[in-house]
């Protein structure tokens, strides 16, 4: 159970949530693929493919590699994509889609943090579109997430222009926390994934959701909290905590140089060698 109660003259605090398979039960991106193939965005071939990617990565989550793939292979998909269509089409189907596979305990966890006056902040490495409606839906203070870059005619150019990904997750955390005043020692975290073990870091208060292998043993190692979360449920059902209007999510980015990239693969490779002489 968390404290409820924060002194009024303490720093400001907040709670990370990554978003798939943490706050809800599937790939954000990939869970509108169906709207995308209705509104003539994809194929039928590619509907099929990104229902394979979502077994894939729901069977036994997404390491480093699979996870640039999968970041390439949607970044081709969405080439030329007009980003108001995109967004008119995740509106339309927000709820229908989402609605039903938000984990209960996780949007208990998120009343409970603003309940003892922690922001709430959504750090996904899906695109902005998608997670923006998605965090106004459960009420996140600030959202975090992947942008594409924007050709002069509305249109997606195929470029990536900021990765909320693996160490850009943690420096996005920490800009946060400069800018906003928060203590990041008092803070808390929550992730299913490996790849968010530099996020994880950057809080005093780190916690193993759903946990892939790789997570779950780092969390045995460094005794952080694993939780499990099973329980999917609409919002609606949730009344009246969920009727209030919710909060705006507003985006945290900034670009990522080739120095960031860099120094995300080479912490990835010494993870890689740290776990594999790990019994």
């Amino acid at each position: 159970m968390l404290t409820f109660v924060e002194n009024c003259f303490s720093p400001r605090t907040a709670a990370f949530f990554d978003l798939d398979k943490t706050v809800i039960a599937k790939s954000s991106t990939l869970t509108f693929s169906k709207s995308f193939y209705q509104g003539g965005l994809i194929n039928r071939r590619a509907v099929l493919r990104t229902a394979y990617v979502q077994f894939v990565f729901l069977a036994g989550g997404a390491d480093h590699d699979q996870m640039e793939r999968m970041r390439a292979y949607l970044s081709a998909l969405c080439k030329g994509w007009n980003v108001q269509q995109v967004k008119e089409l995740v509106a339309e189907t927000l709820h229908d889609l989402i609605d039903p596979i938000i984990y209960d305990e996780a949007a208990t966890l998120i009343e409970e943090h603003h309940a003892a006056g922690r922001d709430v902040v959504i750090v996904s490495t899906s695109g902005a579109e998608v997670v923006e409606p998605i965090g106004e839906l459960l009420g996140a203070d600030r959202v975090v997430a992947t942008r594409m870059v924007v050709g002069d005619d509305g249109c997606f150019t195929g470029e990536v222009e900021y990765y909320a990904y693996g160490p850009t997750k943690a420096e996005a955390v920490r800009s946060l926390a400069a800018s906003e005043g928060y203590d990041l020692a008092r803070c808390y975290a929550y992730s299913d994934s490996f790849t968010d073990v530099p996020m994880l870091e950057a809080v005093g208060h780190p916690h193993a959701v759903n946990p892939d292998r790789a997570l779950r043993r780092e969390a045995a190692a460094r005794d952080w909290p694993v939780l499990v979360f099973d329980r999917p449920v609409r919002l609606k059902q949730r009344l009246p905590v969920f009727s209030m209007p919710p909060r705006p999510a507003l985006v945290a980015a900034a670009a990522v140089g080739a120095a960031a990239v860099t120094a995300g693969l080479v912490w990835y490779a010494s993870r890689r060698r740290t776990s594999a002489v790990t019994p």
